[in-house]
């Protein structure tokens, strides 16, 4: 089969790109709501874009109605954001933090997550995620209707059971006690299954 994208509609291309270009990481990301309630939605268009600075990249759609999605207000007026990578048993809670809520109405209170200090943010982390990143905005893009955000890491969060170190003393996350969850189509996920160890030439 041979799909010319440009024959498709925005949903079609959605629908085919998320189930082809997988499994993808999910930013499980916090903010300030402007009533200083804490918003939390996940995004699985998001990858880690370079190392200096360390920044990370997500992509923000808008709402069916047209509106824009809290997340986005959120970083353009207050710039920034806590990004966590959820594991397997917070599965649910991940998803169940998509839904459409009120402007301020929080996430982290309506599922009843608890939070920690996260060093170097005036936000909190989720107590429960394995890896949580301090961010900050420092630009941004539109492509369409696609709000395309660039944010710097820095500080990271990690807990200490998926901390170890490889064979030259250096520090190495455990992928097997990380355990995170992969986004594929529509409500499909992947947990972490057979990790393989390939060396690199050179």
């Amino acid at each position: 089969m041979h799909i010319d994208l440009s024959t498709l509609s925005p949903v079609q291309t959605y629908a085919t790109v998320t189930q082809t270009i997988v499994p993808r990481p999910i930013a499980w990301i916090l903010t300030e709501n402007a009533s200083g309630s804490y918003n939390l939605a996940p995004f699985s268009y998001f990858n880690a874009l370079c190392s200096d600075p360390a920044m990370c990249v997500m992509s923000v759609g808008v709402r069916d109605d047209g509106s824009l999605k809290d997340t986005r207000i959120n970083l353009e007026q207050r710039e920034f954001g806590v990004i966590h990578i959820a594991h397997r048993e917070l599965a649910k809670e991940m998803t169940l933090s998509a839904a459409t809520l009120g402007r301020d109405v929080s996430e982290v209170s309506e599922i009843g997550l608890e939070t920690s200090d996260m060093p170097g943010s005036t936000l909190p982390r989720l107590r429960d995620c394995r890896v949580a990143y301090a961010s900050k905005l420092v630009d941004t893009k539109m492509i369409k209707n696609q709000w395309i955000a660039f944010l710097e890491l820095t500080h990271l969060y990690l807990a200490d059971e998926v901390v170890g170190e490889d064979q030259k003393g250096r520090l190495k996350v455990l992928a097997d006690k990380l355990d995170p969850i992969g986004r594929l189509g529509g409500g499909e996920y992947v947990m972490a299954g057979d990790i393989t160890t390939i060396a690199r030439p050179g």
